[in-house]
């Protein structure tokens, strides 16, 4: 189990790195939001928790994977590249007119499942899949990922509350709560009560973790197939974690590092590696 989590921690340090010298290049990009979820990401395709073919991503019995925040593009350019399912000659052409990797997820990128951009559908398209698969009597699974600052759209609580209606225990979520949305600080209770309690009060199983933690992400995938509920995983995370001028700034949503922060960024990470 420890070389599993030192293999996921040096793949994490890789994929800021990557992600650190396309935005560099580029001049583009959301790196705050990505490092928070490049972990859970990191744990996803890597630790065996989603089941796809990177030869064949639109393999009918493929997990289904929908992404709420899609401005965390770059992190899952360079994770699809490093498996196989994308060309790693296309990232040089990120950000560019016409690229077909741009500052959001295209359906016709192979990875994706659907055009991302506007906030508050993914647990809706989620929860269709969901259904789907069992009128269809389908082993996949779904999930998503979505911001805490996304769950202020409404479309996500009525399909909060669908899914629980529907006992979809097929669909799993995963919010990156870094608690930073573009300019304010997202509070622990907004005055409707806390994420987890709202979740549990819809109806589904919740469960609370640190999000840069390899054990406790991996412990929290554990027994999917015993569900009977749909599942939340409330994941604590750090906007820009991974450098530490950047943790916790509401500058690096999608500020761009200048010629000195870059070096320094990226001493960082490869110190680390």
């Amino acid at each position: 189990m420890q070389d599993k989590i030192e293999f996921l921690k040096k793949k994490s340090r890789e994929i800021r790195l990557r992600v650190l010298d396309t935005i560099s290049e580029a001049l583009k990009g959301h790196i705050g939001g990505t490092y928070s979820c490049v972990d859970i990401l990191v744990a996803l395709y890597y630790g065996n928790i989603l089941c796809f073919r990177s030869k064949d991503p639109k393999w009918q019995r493929r997990d289904r994977f929908i992404i709420g925040k899609g401005h965390a593009c770059l992190a899952f350019y360079h994770i699809w590249i490093d498996l196989g399912f994308l060309d790693v000659s296309k990232i040089k052409d990120y950000g560019k007119n016409g690229s077909i990797l741009g500052g959001q997820l295209h359906i016709s990128t192979a990875g994706a499942e659907y055009n991302s951009g506007s906030l508050g559908h993914a647990v809706g398209i989620g929860a269709g899949m969901s259904l789907a698969a069992k009128m269809d009597k389908k082993d996949y699974k779904v999930f998503f990922l979505i911001g805490d600052g996304e769950c202020a759209e409404g479309s996500i609580w009525e399909s909060v509350m669908f899914a629980a209606k529907h006992k979809l225990n097929n669909l799993i979520g995963i919010v990156d709560r870094n608690r930073l949305s573009v300019t304010d600080v997202i509070e622990k209770d907004d005055g409707s009560g806390s994420l987890e309690g709202k979740f549990k009060a819809c109806g589904w199983k919740v469960i609370n973790i640190n999000g840069h933690s390899f054990g406790e992400i991996l412990s929290a995938f554990r027994n999917l197939d015993r569900l009977r509920q749909p599942l939340m995983i409330v994941a604590d995370t750090v906007k820009g974690k991974g450098v530490s001028f950047m943790e916790n700034g509401t500058k690096w949503h999608h500020g761009i590092p200048t010629k000195e922060e870059f070096e320094l960024a990226r001493g960082e990470l490869e110190r680390q590696l």
